[in-house]
């Protein structure tokens, strides 16, 4: 299956696209990765998307489009694939569907998470991290530390980066909004998309993705099983 996963900062996108991709044994492709990926390996196409990381800019679209055409092309992707961070905008969408008509192939499904913005900004903006090792993460309403401030593991300062403050989350959705969301009516015309509570438990979500992709049962209750 070749599956694109859209939804606002704070949806759970990273945390589904690796369990979904996973489910059903094919590629996880994250943007995000991708670029980490060029950059260590010093490639051209990582050695300009660095360029502009460390000016503080956006990747440009050819840059970015080019990082996923490569990955793409890659044989392991020949059993399906998960796009994770991509594509961000309709000028990548159109792209991607080029991508694919290339290679005969198209999109079977486009999942979109959806979730209130009061809850995006509640999910983030609550997030401390560990200054030490930032693998340590804290959050005040669903995991606070028993000292506040400090990293119950370690004992490291907590800090909350510029990313997570509720003024720069709100700023991210506005961006998702005018940039992103134009992507999920792009793929409403050929009607591949299926939009999908963020809401609740990790399972649950998971649960609802594959009942919409077909891999999953609705029970009586009307809960999602798999």
């Amino acid at each position: 299956m070749r599956i694109l996963l859209l939804g606002p900062p704070g949806a759970g996108k990273g945390t589904q696209a690796v369990r979904l991709a996973a489910h059903l044994s094919i590629q996880h492709i994250s943007a995000g990765d991708l670029f980490r990926e060029h950059i260590d390996q010093g490639t051209e196409l990582g050695q300009n998307a660095h360029m502009h990381v460390r000016a503080g800019r956006l990747v440009p679209d050819e840059v970015t489009i080019g990082v996923i055409q490569e990955r793409l092309a890659r044989p392991d992707t020949e059993r399906g694939f998960l796009l994770d961070g991509f594509p961000r905008n309709l000028a990548q969408a159109e792209a991607l569907d080029g991508i694919l008509a290339d290679s005969d192939s198209r999109l079977d499904a486009v999942l979109d998470l959806e979730i209130p913005e009061a809850e995006v900004v509640r999910r983030i903006a609550g997030r401390w991290l560990c200054r030490r090792d930032r693998e340590h993460i804290f959050h005040v309403d669903y995991s606070p530390s028993e000292v506040a401030g400090a990293c119950d593991v370690c004992g490291g300062e907590l800090y909350q980066r510029d990313d997570d403050h509720e003024a720069t989350v709100r700023r991210r959705l506005e961006v998702y909004r005018s940039e992103t969301a134009p992507v999920v009516d792009h793929y409403q015309a050929p009607g591949l998309v299926t939009t999908i509570s963020a809401l609740g438990q990790v399972q649950e979500v998971l649960d609802r993705a594959l009942v919409a992709i077909g891999q999953g049962q609705v029970d009586a209750s009307g809960a999602a099983s798999c």
